[in-house]
């Protein structure tokens, strides 16, 4: 009881009439540890982590989403270790909106459903955690991953400034508009400018597709941009997950094999800046060019190594970004994976993949289109292009969204009341 004691000074200068209602309108049950986290309110929190001297340890959730959700309760509320150093070692925030957040000083990759960012009193970025992949919202975030990112944090910021050089490069180039609610490419800005409520929170994902939309206005829109912070993964380097630093394996041929990178060793900095985090890693590749690149990686053992890559080393499974499905083309229909059982009953291989169209969105201009061409509720799709299907449904949308266009014909084959009937889809959003 003594350290709720302690804080309840601190918190009677942050908590807010607001800060209940708001919870109550997001029905945010892991919100309440009000001992622990600033709900919400960045800048009173980075005014405490100047007095004292603290580094800001800041959680985004965007709490009606159900991915990450076991982790963000155990971080926020159920884990010991996370509590007692969240406490007693960092000023600790719960933001669960973007609107109002510094989008200069808070980048990382806004497709997570949880992220966190560590940063001080002047700004300077420590680190970022939180990775998200096709594997599944938490095959990267584990508790042990965090706290072990929380104490490399601590161990920079006893540091500080010294090593200022090699940790201004994790903040990023100050962007033209920082408010979320003023980007230009963010649809319905009117809505999100209301009182904050599950329906019209911005989402991070909304930061990414605003992006999209503004590169679509403007004509400069490539399927490129749907490339964003690929894993280590891209260079050849399996990094253990609950450490975060360690390297855990090298793919033979790799970009890092021929720089002779070992498993074992830890990676120290990337392009100069200190790396305590896989996401520390991806904030770096995130910044390089889809062509042919260098990264200079310093390991413990291997010492610096300049890692060459091709062009098209950017190229991974994206399709778990909630950002993709607003990039175009938009078929606007919803495609449901067969399980084997169902495989079985219509006679097609456990092999390969088949989706059901279970909903034509006729709102969407796709979806109109794509009944007009012919498709109908119920048909299975078995093929693309002539060739039987090796996706799921995600990967199919993120398929389109890679190698056709609006303006494209998709060819499709389905099956309708037992027979195989092709389609010819045009693509017109």
């Amino acid at each position: 009881m003594w350290l709720l004691s302690l804080f309840l000074p601190f918190l009677s200068t942050l908590a807010g009439p607001g800060d209940d209602a708001l919870r109550e309108r997001l029905k945010d049950a892991n919100g309440v540890r009000t001992d622990l986290w600033v709900y919400n309110d960045i800048p009173t929190a980075l005014e405490e982590a100047r007095r004292q001297n603290k580094p800001l340890f800041v959680t985004f959730r965007c709490v009606p989403c159900k991915d990450c959700a076991a982790f963000d309760a155990d971080v926020a509320n159920g884990n010991e270790r996370v509590r007692t150093l969240a406490q007693e070692k960092f000023v600790s925030v719960r933001q669960v909106e973007m609107k109002g957040v510094d989008l200069s000083q808070f980048q990382f990759d806004h497709d997570l459903n949880w992220a966190g960012m560590f940063i001080n009193a002047d700004g300077i970025v420590y680190a970022r955690y939180g990775t998200q992949s096709a594997e599944g919202s938490d095959a990267y975030n584990s508790i042990d991953g965090l706290l072990h990112t929380m104490q490399r944090v601590l161990e920079l910021h006893a540091s500080y400034p010294n090593n200022r050089t090699e940790l201004e490069g994790k903040r990023g180039s100050d962007r033209r508009i920082k408010d979320a609610l003023k980007l230009p490419g963010l649809r319905n800005p009117a809505k999100y400018a209301e009182e904050t409520n599950r329906g019209n929170c911005i989402h991070c994902h909304n930061i990414h597709d605003a992006e999209h939309q503004q590169a679509l206005d403007e004509g400069t829109y490539t399927p490129d941009l749907l490339l964003k912070y690929p894993l280590p993964d891209t260079l050849g380097l399996k990094i253990n997950r609950r450490d975060g630093v360690t390297i855990e394996g090298v793919l033979p041929n790799s970009a890092a094999a021929t720089a002779g990178l070992k498993a074992g060793e830890e990676i120290l900095r990337m392009n100069g800046q200190r790396i305590v985090s896989i996401a520390d890693m991806q904030w770096v590749l995130h910044h390089l060019p889809k062509g042919d690149a260098e990264v200079l990686v310093e390991a413990s053992d291997s010492g610096s190594r300049t890692l060459r890559l091709k062009s098209g080393w950017k190229q991974h499974d994206f399709s778990w970004r909630g950002s993709m499905w607003n990039a175009p083309p938009r078929l606007q229909v919803w495609l449901p994976e067969l399980t084997g059982d169902r495989l079985k009953q219509l006679q097609l291989p456990t092999s390969s993949s088949a989706l059901e169209v279970r909903w034509i969105n006729m709102e969407g201009s796709g979806g109109r289109q794509a009944k007009a061409d012919g498709l109908r509720e119920k048909d299975i799709v078995v093929a693309l292009d002539g060739k039987p299907f090796r996706m799921d449904s995600r990967q199919f949308n993120a398929h389109l969204k890679v190698y056709y266009k609006v303006g494209d014909i998709l060819p499709l084959t389905v099956l309708r009341d037992g027979k195989s009937v092709n389609l010819k889809i045009r693509l017109v959003e």
